[in-house]
């Protein structure tokens, strides 16, 4: 197989983004809990510490608010470091440094000085983990000036979009996804960059749009497809891939055409980032809509810790499907 058409799993593709940017460039590092394992951080961090060191590749304590805090410093000083989160959950320890003090030290310091630090977020729903351990905080990231973030949903963009993290002269939230870990797409050999604030569309079509984000985007992908076959539904699917900023163009140009639009969010319904979404939409493009718009989300409730009750919990496809065909029958 060429490298152009070359395949890895969305962990490894991570996992190469991260030595290609430590290979070139000796202020980036890598800090935070289970960066020496090969599996505690689902092989996104396997031959980092055995390559770059024990001076780059930082295991630390659980110590959320420390350890976000030095990474914080450290990109003051200079460096570019990469701070992980095995459970995003836990970045709610360190919202002092990330809110008070990465977000806002450009703008307080009149653009003269910048906080070149990545702070990745892993979500880690389902797997009976329950409400401690499973949880979507994107949106409370994005709503904080001063924060981009980016949620990936493919090997390629898990690759591309961690480099233009790393490269970016200012804070970045990098989410993504353990359910997305192990899907597989092709990803050039070479080091690249997926620009922040450029969505894509994963679908093309001419009847309804779905609007979504990180593991979503295979759900819409798999409801367009049934759509498709069983109710003759041309749907078009927008991966947004950076939520902050999100690509406004590309809702704009897709909804002028379809006229119609379901929202699909990995996180809670009540003020998440679907009604953000939805606020543009109305906001701007109240007249072009043929129907309601609606929201595929979770429920106003904490994960559940039985399979059973996780599988009424976790949105899917089908939830994808009843939520266009109401928008089509309006």
């Amino acid at each position: 197989m060429s490298s152009k058409n070359r395949k890895l799993q969305y962990s490894l593709a991570i996992n190469e983004s991260l030595h290609q940017l430590m290979e070139s460039d000796e202020s980036v590092f890598i800090i935070g809990q289970g960066v020496k394992s090969p599996w505690y951080v689902g092989n996104t961090c396997r031959g980092l510490l055995e390559k770059f060191g024990s001076e780059r590749v930082i295991d630390t304590p659980v110590s959320e608010n420390a350890v976000t805090g030095a990474a914080v410093g450290a990109a003051i000083a200079g460096m570019k470091p990469i701070v992980v989160h095995p459970r995003m959950d836990f970045m709610l320890f360190a919202m002092d440094p990330i809110i008070n003090q990465a977000a806002n030290w450009h703008y307080m310091f009149g653009g003269k000085l910048n906080v070149p630090v990545v702070i990745w977020g892993i979500i880690n729903r389902g797997g009976e983990q329950a409400a401690q351990h499973s949880q979507a905080l994107h949106n409370f990231f994005v709503h904080v000036p001063g924060l981009k973030v980016v949620m990936p949903s493919t090997p390629y963009d898990a690759k591309g979009l961690m480099i233009s993290a790393v490269q970016d002269p200012n804070p970045v939230v990098y989410i993504d996804d353990r359910w997305l870990y192990r899907i597989e797409g092709v990803v050039p050999e070479n080091t690249y960059s997926v620009p922040i604030g450029k969505g894509v569309i994963r679908k093309t079509g001419k009847d309804i749009t779905i609007i979504s984000i990180s593991y979503m985007v295979l759900e819409s992908l798999k409801a367009a497809d049934h759509l498709g076959r069983e109710h003759n539904i041309d749907a078009e699917v927008i991966d947004l891939r950076s939520l902050k900023p999100y690509d406004t163009e590309i809702i704009l140009q897709s909804i002028k055409k379809t006229g119609k639009v379901v929202i699909a969010d990995v996180g809670w319904k009540t003020g998440g980032f679907s009604a953000e979404i939805l606020a543009f939409i109305s906001e701007n493009l109240f007249d072009y809509l043929h129907s309601p718009p609606r929201r595929v989300a979770l429920p106003d409730a904490p994960a559940p810790a039985n399979r059973v009750l996780e599988e009424a919990y976790y949105p899917n496809y089908r939830d994808i499907m009843e939520a266009v065909m109401k928008v089509m029958k309006k």
